[in-house]
């Protein structure tokens, strides 16, 4: 362990040897990193546990820096833990050039089916018990942390004293293809929000687009800048300043040059920076993963389903004077192509893609019987996790709260920080 001081704050980091796979505990072992956080003059040992699981999958726990956000609220009560879901941050990395390690598509696939979930809450078990003595915490879960919170709730409630979800209430037993069913039509009026506040974008993007067929871009590290690639950028879109720095960007995109206007290089080195994979390749190559519990594979949902709207063909919105749609928060086979971080493992992507032999992640009866105190921040047409879902989930979980809001969008922990956490502690303290 190393201790260490920010301002305002304490920080221990830990590291934690936990199995591969939980189903053999004397197998192979993978490292899982954690840091803790107190408040400057308080006494750890006199403070409750929470631990924070971080959207994704893919992404390490958020890097503060002194008591920001919603960490300078938790800090007051909570000894807190910022854990790097396996195969993120610091914890042993999984990406193309750790992967090869494992043998070839096959080998590294099978590896990476104890990624889930599933796993992750199983690794919060071994590493609560060490660190609590036995006590129960209170976990707070953003989007995909979210979803792994409520794996904990069907799995092994006797460790939890209260769980914050914000933005990540999943569907209990939606397949992949009816989470983009009901996500590309949110997807569409977040489009229609942002050119109807940006209408300048529309030709701005048509013009970018025409650019993109007309010839082969590459991006600053390596990448294909594609139509499809160009249209992704609509991740964005979910975020609480998404239309803002979407529109910021559209609106240097071109420059002149002897050869005619061309893309520039600011342009080129900020789209590089929303599109790689490089920091989170998890994220794209479990994405669809996260929704599987053995109904079949998930085969692309995202792509498949994609075919569902037409009004998503930037060619066809370029012949017609439309302007080109945005896609949200979806991977496809190009992905595996365009992006170098990617490329390597695309074969392996394929072979997830295909599996069928996924577990069950939610107990619904276990939920139904639930007796752990739960709220959830539900944002009104999230983007990324659907709200209709979300709700469905919020019925069929006993007494769970819910706060349904528009105030924020789906990083509202992030933009409303103490106040999204001071609302959900009192609603599970059953305070409102």
């Amino acid at each position: 362990m190393t201790t260490y001081r920010q301002p305002g704050l304490v920080l221990t980091d830990h590291r934690f040897p936990v199995p591969l796979d939980h189903a053999r505990p004397d197998g192979e072992r993978i490292e899982v990193f954690g840091r803790e956080v107190v408040a400057s003059g308080k006494d750890p040992e006199r403070l409750p546990w929470l631990v924070y699981l971080e959207g994704g999958p893919g992404f390490g726990a958020r890097r503060f820096i002194g008591p920001q956000a919603w960490l300078g609220r938790a800090v007051k009560e909570f000894r807190v833990l910022l854990l790097d879901q396996r195969g993120t941050g610091r914890s042993t990395p999984a990406n193309r050039q750790t992967l090869p390690l494992r043998g070839g598509p096959a080998e590294q696939a099978d590896y990476l089916t104890h990624f889930r979930a599933d796993s992750i809450v199983e690794d919060c078990e071994l590493i609560r018990r060490r660190l609590t003595g036995g006590a129960p915490w209170t976990v707070l879960g953003q989007s995909f942390g979210g979803f792994c919170a409520t794996h904990y709730l069907s799995t092994a409630p006797e460790g939890l004293d209260t769980v914050l979800v914000t933005g990540g209430l999943p569907s209990l037993d939606a397949t992949a293809d009816e989470v983009y069913r009901a996500a590309y039509p949110r997807v569409r009026r977040k489009n229609e929000a942002h050119f109807a506040r940006y209408p300048q974008d529309a030709e701005r993007a048509r013009a970018i687009v025409a650019h993109l067929l007309d010839r082969e871009v590459t991006l600053p590290g390596g990448g294909l800048l594609t139509v499809e690639a160009f249209q992704s950028l609509g991740i964005l879109l979910g975020s609480g300043e998404g239309t803002h720095q979407l529109h910021l960007l559209l609106e240097g995109a071109f420059v002149p040059t002897p050869g005619g206007p061309a893309l520039s290089d600011a342009f080129l080195e900020q789209v590089q920076a929303h599109l790689s994979y490089a920091g989170h390749p998890l994220y794209a190559v479990l994405h669809e993963a996260i929704y599987a519990q053995g109904q079949g594979p998930t085969d692309w949902a995202a792509e498949r389903i994609r075919a569902e709207h037409p009004e998503f063909d930037a060619r066809t919105a370029l012949a017609e004077g439309a302007p080109p749609l945005f896609t949200g928060e979806t991977v496809h086979p190009w992905h595996f192509t365009t992006d170098p971080a990617l490329r390597p493992l695309r074969e392996t992507a394929e072979l997830l893609a295909a599996r069928t032999d996924w577990s069950p992640l939610y107990d619904p009866e276990r939920l139904a019987a639930n007796r752990v105190p739960v709220a959830a921040a539900v944002y009104h047409d999230d983007m990324y996790v659907d709200t209709a879902h979300s709700l469905e989930t919020a019925r069929a979980v006993r007494g769970l709260r819910t706060w349904v809001t528009d105030e924020f969008e789906h990083d509202g922990v992030r933009a409303g920080g103490p106040r999204v956490l001071d609302r959900l502690l009192a609603l599970a303290r059953d305070e409102i």
